[in-house]
């Protein structure tokens, strides 16, 4: 799979961007929110998820990991493919798509092009849960933490091994207390000493 491209925006359109990596272009799909994310810029680090079918390969990418964690949740309910996944994340901010399936709005879903009662109610009861526990760090992260830096550092350490919510408060009292560090591996460093 590929993880992400790093490149320059060489085309730029609010359903797509072709990125181009090291000589070779890629076409990107893409959601409304991540073009306003990244309509003023030319270098790029897009997170990206591969679809691959019998017949065809399609990449789509996402601005932040949030976006594309919710993404790969809708793609896995029953009816709801990546194209209506897209057009949901153009039609929603992250948080309110996530706020209507944990407050079970069906109404509020309802609105968006391509989802009717029955699509909303199956996206609200497969993911719920779901949407629930992967809020419960996003949600009591900090502000200082909640960044590229403090969510590699732990998505590293609970690849290591580590318990999510053990992780997750040492990064908040580490970041709190020793504002000099900038670098992941220090954060990670600094985590490992305080947890071994």
């Amino acid at each position: 799979m590929i993880a992400y491209l790093k490149g320059k925006i060489t085309f730029k359109k609010p359903t797509y961007i072709y990125v181009e990596c090291g000589g070779v272009g890629y076409h990107v799909n893409i959601s409304l929110n991540t073009y306003q994310a990244i309509e003023d810029k030319e270098d790029i680090k897009i997170l990206t998820y591969l679809q691959v079918k019998e017949d065809s390969q399609a990449l789509y990418g996402f601005y932040d990991e949030r976006e594309r964690n919710l993404f790969v949740l809708l793609i896995s309910v029953s009816g709801v493919g990546v194209n209506t996944a897209r057009v949901m994340l153009s039609g929603m901010s992250v948080d309110d798509m996530r706020s209507a399936i944990i407050h079970e709005q069906v109404a509020t879903l309802n609105k968006i092009k391509g989802i009717g009662p029955k699509t909303a109610k199956r996206i609200i009861l497969d993911l719920k849960d779901k949407v629930l526990k992967d809020g419960a760090v996003a949600d009591s992260l900090s502000p200082s933490i909640s960044n590229t830096m403090a969510d590699e550092a732990l998505s590293a350490m609970i690849a290591l091994g580590f318990p999510r919510n053990t992780v997750n408060k040492q990064l908040n009292a580490i970041m709190a207390n020793q504002t000099n560090i900038t670098q992941v591996e220090d954060l990670i460093k600094a985590a490992l000493k305080q947890l071994s």
